[in-house]
């Protein structure tokens, strides 16, 4: 009897993607439904992955606008006899766990690895054996001694701290369930950073969770605290509140509040509201600038519309109204401006643009007169030349043509070719 024939599944770009999920707190892979459109949300499905055939559950629907990238298709829906098999195998999981523990005993080395879980593909062909170590081994006679026992292909697979924890479960720091265990399907990128901005103290045992790492919780609350912690005070600023000027001795982001020491005897510690908060170092900074003035222009008109206060020892809210106040229209200058001494000031006008020269040549050339003896007589009455004047035009422009076909442009002065004088 010959085998049958391997299927070979071939990704093609559809616009109809399904999410499904092949472990508890997995991935989604997206994968093409378009062959089978009556499949609902939370049923099992049957698909082709880089390990085999395995079943997973569908997650949700994604519907693609453009169909560029490629998807492999649902071989079929699973049946209820899958399910079965599916519970079967993963039965054999814990022996398959054990009997590489044993062997990994019996061939020794393997101190430093542990060996976390064994994962069965559907079609029984492959056995993925997932472990953890933090040095590299050799599983290589394990394997040959694995694969005569289960009598399937075994796979070594390495995972990080992370993933043994969520494998195992467990109670967390906080006495709850651990979070990787019950809802988190991918691990954030966790830094010291995020402790020190919620004010966690910096201790392993406050920082760290059962996987030996920085804790996931730490990222949950950190975008809070970031922008709560833009609008209060940083510590030691020096603020304004109705009990008087203080500085910060620590900050409350989720309280909205500060902490506010003030200078005295009894050096009280108070906590005060962001609204009741005023930052006296800028306010004190903006009160300088505007006593400044305009710098725009030294010496001269100002016409950004900033004006010197009239009092330097003025109040800080009406130092800092003018500061911001709306741009103005310069002043007019007065009569009196123009005096000094008693004498009239008469500003000198402008220089026109000179015109270009070869401008100031050509209107000189055209505003020439003629000579007189070149004049063309007219008639009195018309205004048009007489008979006499074009007779003698058309005389002298034959005699031009002539000249020209004859010798051109030539001087006159100069003899002619074959008579100069050697």
């Amino acid at each position: 009897m010959s085998a049958a024939p391997e299927q070979i599944v071939v990704a093609h770009p559809s616009t109809h993607v399904v999410g499904v999920r092949f472990q508890k707190l997995g991935k989604l892979y997206h994968f093409d439904y378009s062959d089978f459109r009556q499949v609902r949300n939370g049923d099992y499905v049957i698909v082709e992955t880089v390990r085999g055939q395995q079943i997973g559950q569908i997650m949700g629907f994604i519907e693609r606008e453009d169909n560029k990238r490629a998807y492999k298709p649902i071989l079929r829906p699973a049946t209820p006899r899958d399910l079965l098999i599916k519970q079967q195998l993963q039965s054999r999981e814990v022996s398959a766990l054990i009997d590489c523990r044993e062997l990994a005993s019996q061939i020794g080395g393997f101190e430093e690895v542990k060996f976390v879980a064994a994962e069965y593909s559907f079609d029984g062909t492959n056995v993925g054996i997932l472990y953890s170590s933090e040095a590299p081994f050799s599983g290589g006679r394990l394997r040959s001694e694995l694969q005569k026992r289960l009598r399937s292909n075994i796979e070594f697979r390495q995972i990080g701290p992370r993933d043994v924890a969520r494998i195992l479960g467990g109670q967390g720091a906080c006495g709850g369930p651990r979070c990787c265990s019950t809802f988190l399907t991918e691990f954030s990128p966790i830094s010291i950073k995020m402790a020190k901005a919620q004010g966690v103290p910096l201790t392993p045992t406050e920082i760290t969770g059962m996987c030996g790492r920085l804790r996931c919780c730490l990222i949950y609350e950190y975008e809070q605290y970031v922008e709560a912690r833009k609008q209060l005070p940083k510590k030691n600023k020096l603020v304004g509140t109705p009990f008087g000027e203080g500085r910060v001795l620590e900050v409350f982001p989720l309280r909205d509040g500060v902490s506010v020491r003030f200078d005295g005897e009894d050096q009280i510690d108070r906590f005060v509201a962001r609204e009741e908060l005023i930052p006296l170092d800028e306010f004190r900074a903006l009160k300088a600038k505007a006593e400044q003035g305009c710098t725009k222009n030294e010496g001269g008109s100002c016409d950004c519309g900033a004006r010197r206060p009239k009092s330097a020892t003025g109040d800080l809210a009406a130092a800092l109204e003018m500061a911001h106040s709306p741009r103005r229209e310069p002043l007019p200058p007065d009569e009196d401006d123009n005096e000094m001494d008693g004498e009239a000031v008469h500003l000198p006008e402008p220089r026109p643009a000179r015109e270009p020269r070869h401008h100031r040549e050509r209107r000189s050339h055209h505003a020439k007169p003629r000579p007189e003896q070149n004049a063309t007589p007219n008639n009195a009455a018309t205004g048009q030349p007489t008979s006499q004047a074009r007779a003698e035009g058309q005389r002298s422009g034959h005699s031009r043509n002539r000249h020209r076909r004859r010798g051109g442009n030539r001087n006159p002065n100069q003899p002619p070719k074959g008579n100069s004088q050697s």
